[in-house]
């Protein structure tokens, strides 16, 4: 498994706000992503990118969860990511369930420590 890109996901109950100060910081939009239904949120994604290359999302999430600190890992093989942290103690906080939308393959895991990983596999079509 390799990993392919990795980020830290802000996860915010309104992103109009957060998104307005990363444009100041010098992010910028590169794509939006709504809609996302997971088990009982429903999620839009800003993703951004900087000049130097640095990544963040901004999740808008409603109703917002308790874990707030996440961090988002793109794989180029989510089987074999997805069994490596649950063989290091990670749940799935969606009911096991893993998530498919036209552009990724992803799920929401939390660490024994108590933070977030979005596992991603991104789908090229």
């Amino acid at each position: 498994m390799k990993i392919t890109s990795f980020n830290p996901i802000v996860v915010v109950e309104d992103a109009q706000e957060a998104v307005a100060l990363f444009e100041e910081l010098g992010f910028q939009r590169r794509h939006t992503k709504q809609g996302i239904e997971t088990v009982d949120r429903d999620n839009t994604v800003v993703r951004m990118k900087d000049k130097s290359g640095f990544r963040l999302d901004i999740t808008q999430a409603k109703p917002l969860p308790p874990e707030r600190t996440a961090v988002r890992i793109n794989v180029d093989d989510f089987d074999e990511a997805y069994e490596l942290l649950i063989s290091r103690g990670f749940t799935n906080i969606e009911e096991d369930q893993i998530f498919c939308t036209t552009s990724s393959i992803f799920a929401l895991m939390k660490a024994p420590t108590g933070f977030l990983i979005n596992l991603c596999q991104h789908v090229k079509t």
